[in-house]
């Protein structure tokens, strides 16, 4: 038996869908039931948080191995889950971070990823961490200017990223959660093309058929404004301004064939997500 939190969630729906096409089993931990209704009836919900130390080891009675998708910016969710975990005997634990977790120093976007990868490295429970670059399920913020035929703003000009589709993140989590191994890891997944953003624009307006205007930023301020007009919190404000300026300098992306040693198959393409997505878009 699984227990998966984030389960509404891009990533999480699509790890859903693949256990149940394996046949795997797995309860999830919603706050919200409501929000699990498109789960299959005999999938086990328990309703608790993460910051409810108690409701996690309820939802851990039973377990072999926990996916851990933590919301927000603070690391008392990871230790919860983290010391139930211990408590409950798991054998192993699957952490969604961010390639921003890693570096010298460590970016801003990526010190609370870091931090919980810590008390898992010192937790002593069999784990894989994984590190996803740019996701393709980010370009859903894209969808309601899309629909309104309002133009996007251009925060990173040059910068290239490798986005990664969330169903390969998925798959990968799905095989991790279901080895027999006992040893920890850390993999960095990345997609198999490279996109400027105006380039991941003209992309998806190919495969709906039309153009799609684009603005550019005239300051990584007026960026964030744009992408949180009712205002952001202060830490994770200035965690994307660095991200911005970082990613306009980064004219090659970070990139690795993680995915396609694990998988056996090459990444899904940028195409194949648009197709899969085209609704949210029109």
């Amino acid at each position: 038996m699984l227990l998966l939190t984030g389960s509404t969630g891009n990533i999480g729906r699509e790890l859903t869908r693949a256990l149940i096409a394996s046949g795997t089993e797995f309860r999830v931990l919603v706050r919200d039931p409501a929000r699990a209704t498109a789960l299959p009836a005999h999938i086990e919900r328990r309703v608790g948080d993460l910051e409810d130390p108690d409701a996690v080891a309820r939802a851990l009675d039973g377990v072999t191995a926990l996916f851990l998708l933590v919301p927000g910016t603070g690391v008392d969710h990871t230790r919860h889950a983290v010391k139930a975990a211990q408590e409950a005997g798991l054998r192993r634990i699957v952490l969604l971070s961010s390639a921003y977790a890693v570096g010298d120093p460590v970016p801003a976007m990526g010190r609370w990823h870091h931090a919980r990868e810590e008390l898992l490295a010192e937790s002593g429970v069999p784990h894989t961490i994984l590190r996803p670059g740019a996701l393709m399920s980010n370009v859903l913020e894209w969808a309601p200017a899309v629909r309104a035929g309002l133009p996007l703003m251009d925060p990173t000009g040059p910068g290239r990223a490798f986005p990664v589709d969330p169903a390969d993140i998925a798959a990968v989590a799905a095989q991790a959660l279901t080895t027999t191994s006992s040893e920890s890891a850390g993999y960095t997944l990345t997609g198999a093309e490279s996109f400027t953003f105006a380039g991941q624009v003209a992309a998806l307006g190919r495969e709906l058929g039309r153009d799609i205007a684009i603005r550019t930023a005239a300051t990584p301020e007026e960026a964030i404004s744009a992408r949180f007009p009712n205002g952001a919190p202060p830490a994770l404000a200035a965690a994307i301004l660095e991200s911005f300026i970082a990613l306009r300098s980064d004219t090659e992306g970070l990139h690795t064939d993680t995915v396609a040693t694990l998988l056996g198959r090459p990444p899904r393409t940028f195409a194949e997500w648009c197709d899969a997505h085209r609704a949210a878009f029109e």
